[in-house]
């Protein structure tokens, strides 16, 4: 069990707050979603389930696990933004994609809003290293990184950064990527961003990539905080976490 601990803090209005779920954070680490969703709606953020109106819906539906099946639906799929909306979210995709459909929205991560929750209590990891593993669809997402770092410093765990600034998203990286994304977000998915990524694997294949780059992590843990990272540090060899299954 581990010991609470606080940080410096500031409050924020959230009542024009909005809250992305995610569809495959949700399907594939329904229990992290769950933490996540509990603590919005604590909060009082409206919650919709996906970046983009109708993408998917009934797929997602039959492919959730029992669960969080009966929650993934009572929430809408998609609610219209208004101006000065901000949009809360714990995936790079749809940060990705909902930025550039609408840039006159504010977008953030759910690690922005921890650190700026006053009254969020922050759980005690009393020093441990862990090996934080940046992600390269959130390469330009500057403020979300500096929050996962004093997230990270607020329950007292060393960060160990990565030698090399590696492009890595996971086993994301190692089949083709959705063909909406580059159509929707081709700032950050077009043809001149992806040269070189996207490739075709096995699943061995996939396997045996990962393993070679947990040989690069310097410590025993890893933590991460994208769940397409999350599925490849699995693989890795490390002892790996989303920063959301630290946190909650």
């Amino acid at each position: 069990m581990t010991e609470m601990c606080g940080g410096k803090k500031e409050s924020v209005d959230v009542s024009s707050y909005k809250y992305i779920a995610s569809c495959v954070l949700s399907k594939n680490y329904p229990d992290i979603s769950a933490s996540a969703l509990d603590y919005v709606e604590k909060r009082g953020i409206q919650i919709m389930r996906c970046c983009v109106p109708d993408y998917k819906a009934k797929e997602f539906e039959d492919v959730m696990q029992p669960s969080i099946a009966d929650r993934w639906k009572s929430y809408p799929y998609y609610i219209p933004y208004k101006e000065g909306d901000t949009i809360v979210s714990a995936c790079h995709n749809c940060t990705n994609i909902f930025s550039e459909v609408h840039p006159d929205v504010d977008v953030i991560s759910i690690y922005e809003l921890i650190a700026r929750d006053e009254n969020f209590v922050y759980p005690d990891y009393h020093g441990r290293e862990m090996t934080l593993q940046d992600c390269w669809r959130a390469k330009d997402h500057d403020e979300e990184k500096k929050a996962v770092r004093e997230l990270l410093r607020r329950m007292n765990i060393k960060v160990v950064e990565m030698e090399d600034d590696e492009d890595f998203c996971g086993i994301s990286l190692l089949r083709p990527q959705p063909a909406r994304n580059p159509k929707m977000a081709p700032l950050h998915y077009g043809p001149e961003q992806t040269a070189g990524k996207f490739g075709t694997y096995t699943p061995e294949e996939q396997a045996a990539i990962m393993r070679e780059h947990g040989k690069k992590i310097p410590t025993d843990e890893v933590v991460c905080y994208c769940h397409y990272c999350l599925e490849g540090l699995r693989l890795s060899g490390k002892k790996s976490f989303h920063i959301l299954e630290l946190l909650f």
